[in-house]
């Protein structure tokens, strides 16, 4: 019989045309959220000359923080520290802003500004900065090449990351399809250990993350895991709690996964077993439920807005996700290591996973409008471009499911043309190879043959049995003949239903997307949302107009010596509030020692050489002997300034000196 594979209808189109309405629908009215910490804004801004050393330095976040003693350090030129080491806390209402002091009597010269903290959604962030006191100079301060959670930590971290979202779907998943589809599946041995091994994974991420966590915000060192201080130090943050509740988690999934596998396995009396599944299902969906909140309260869900609906909707996709990952890995397993499927177990999780692409199908368009937020964040950023391949992926494995879908009826609706595989032998080969002794030893006469897999004829039964039982060397190789003719019969009762076949190849394709989609899942969670990102470039880009010393009066001093007698001195220049507008100029002329000096003639001229505008001439009144000042002083634009005060000190000796500043 030649059997087509079936076409994908036309219901998956509608389907994947109302989901892209629902996204450009809440895109396009998307409002601002917050999530995964970015910096916005600092004082002195990066690159900025100021005229004197400010008091502090000070950082503005997009959401809440975590800061340690060490998190803001600002270097000299020479690469000492310059900061006092005492940060401060300056949040007001809904600006997240830290500082550090800053030691009195910094000279002139270019400064290192290097950051590191954690956001409220566990991930680490980094970044340096520089400014200048006076004028820009050397530094021997290198900025740091890598990012707060890179490196082989950084690696490693990821990868228990991936193996726990695996683990979790294959662990949560695999429990879902015994109690739902295929209670019979709880005694075959191939089942079983794919459960375990999904809790034994998810087990041992849990730990290795939680031993990383300390070097993965801090030193990047691996040797700094077993820093029992640092450990101590996790336990005591949220990601920390939110991983040591998983471990105890974990341990009632155990005792779930024990009684599964074990008294429900045996339960043999109909009325004893719904009760036990009942309790079982009811435990389980109470126990899965907090191992997926473990991640919703340390991650994403757990910052920004509306983390009361946001939370459970993460738990929502992360069961769903398990039920249809997990659910998967456990059939393509069981159709390629057991004997038998149940047809029923098949269409039975067909329309679990049908159910569960609809809550992810729902959950995943909130979640996009809350993370994204935009259609320029969707195509113009790193998590929305991660974003469009895990939906183009999603709808390839979406195709595939459907395919699936198809086999699964043609494979339900198949009328079977011979008696159907023995099911009673699904616990693995290890009874069937007693079996096969038991009528080895049994003296059966029989004289039948069959071919294994290679085409090797050999003896399954017949006048051997009595030199068998003389010989049990004889019979434990008769009865490994016996295993080998069995698993052949198996294959091809397999290989001879083309349903069974075509499913089994849909399953596999529908697997190995899925492996790929859970990595590009695991990527976007570790990534900076793109609203945020685009928020963080909005925010440089309004702040990118620099400024000598945000709120208050650029102030510069300018030595000068015209050559003559008593031509040496110094200017002190300011000009207030320092910024666009009108600004009220106030200069002084000061002797070396710093009494004033009376000079015949001051000029003052600004000009900014970006836009072209200047010089523009300020002549200043003479107050008194030293002091001379012009008031309605205007700065048309914010920019690079450059100040020049012409000094004359007689009637033949005069000098220019200048200094540019940045005025906002």
């Amino acid at each position: 019989m030649t059997t087509t594979a079936p076409r994908l209808g036309t219901a998956l189109a509608r389907l994947l045309i109302l989901a892209a309405a629902l996204l450009g629908t809440l895109l396009a009215g998307a409002a601002p959220a917050s999530a995964h910490a970015a910096l916005t804004g600092s004082d002195p801004k990066d690159g900025a000359v100021v005229a004197t050393a400010p008091k502090e330095v000070n950082l503005t976040f997009s959401e809440q923080v975590a800061m340690s003693t060490d998190s803001i350090r600002v270097l000299d030129p020479a690469g000492r520290r310059a900061d006092t080491g005492e940060i401060r806390d300056l949040c007001s209402g809904a600006i997240v802003r830290y500082g550090v002091g800053l030691r009195a009597g910094l000279p002139d010269g270019t400064y290192t500004v290097a950051w590191q903290t954690v956001s409220a959604d566990s991930h680490p962030i980094s970044g340096a900065f520089t400014f200048s006191i006076g004028a820009p100079s050397t530094t021997s301060v290198a900025l740091p090449d890598r990012s707060a959670g890179g490196g082989i930590v950084g690696t490693l971290y990821g990868l228990a990351r991936y193996l726990s979202y695996a683990g979790f779907a294959v662990l949560v998943g695999g429990g879902a399809f015994v109690l739902a589809c295929w209670p019979r599946g709880a005694s075959v041995r191939p089942v079983q250990q794919t459960v375990v091994r999904g809790w034994l994974t998810l087990t041992g991420a849990t730990l290795v993350m939680l031993l990383l966590r300390n070097p993965y915000t801090g030193s990047g060192e691996l040797s700094d895991a077993f820093d029992l201080a640092g450990l101590k130090t996790v336990l005591e943050t949220k990601t920390g709690a939110a991983l040591t509740s998983r471990l105890l988690l974990l341990g009632a999934a155990a005792l779930f996964v024990a009684v599964l596998f074990g008294s429900y396995a045996r339960r043999t009396d109909p009325k004893e077993k719904k009760d036990l599944s009942f309790g079982l299902a009811l435990g389980g969906t109470v126990v899965a439920a907090g191992i997926a909140g473990t991640w919703a309260l340390a991650e994403h869900a757990s910052t920004g807005i509306q983390p009361g609906i946001a939370m459970p909707v993460d738990i929502l996709h992360l069961l769903a996700v398990a039920a249809w990952f997990g659910g998967l890995t456990v059939l393509l397993v069981s159709l390629y290591r057991t004997p038998y499927v149940d047809r029923s177990a098949v269409e039975r999780f067909s329309r679990v996973a049908f159910g569960a692409v609809l809550v992810l199908a729902a959950t995943g368009l909130y979640q996009s409008w809350r993370q994204v937020g935009s259609w320029s964040a969707l195509t113009g950023t790193r998590y929305g471009q991660l974003l469009l391949v895990k939906i183009g992926l999603v709808c390839v494995l979406i195709g595939i499911a459907w395919i699936s879908r198809r086999w699964t009826r043609r494979l339900a609706d198949a009328k079977p043309t011979g008696e159907a595989p023995h099911e009673a032998d699904e616990t693995g080969e290890a009874e069937e190879a007693g079996e096969a002794g038991t009528a080895e030893g049994s003296g059966e006469t029989e004289e039948t043959t069959e071919k294994t897999a290679d085409g090797t004829t050999v003896d399954a039964g017949g006048p051997a049995t009595d030199e068998a039982a003389t010989d049990p060397e004889r019979a434990a190789q008769l009865a490994r003949q016996r295993v080998a003719v069995a698993t052949a019969r198996r294959k091809r009762e397999r290989d001879a239903d083309p349903e069974r076949a075509g499913l089994r190849r849909s399953v596999l394709t529908e697997a190995a997307v899925a492996v790929v989609l859970l990595a590009v899942t695991t990527v976007l969670t570790s990534t900076e949302p793109g609203r945020t990102e685009e928020e963080a470039a909005r925010g440089g880009n309004a702040s990118s107009g620099p400024a000598a010393v945000p709120d208050r009066p650029v102030d510069i001093r300018l030595p000068f010596d015209t050559g003559g007698a008593e031509g040496k001195g110094i200017v002190r220049l300011s000009l207030d509030p320092g910024r666009t507008g009108a600004n009220a100029l106030h200069l002084y002329v000061e002797r070396p020692n710093g009494k004033p000096l009376d000079v015949p003639e001051v000029k003052v001229a600004l000009t900014l050489d970006a836009k072209d505008i200047g010089p523009l001439p300020v002549a200043p009144d003479r107050i008194q002997t030293g002091h001379w000042s012009a008031s309605g002083v205007q700065i048309p634009i914010s920019g690079d300034w450059r100040i020049q005060v012409t000094v004359r000190t007689s009637e033949i000796d005069q000098t220019t000196v200048e200094k540019n500043v940045k005025i906002g």
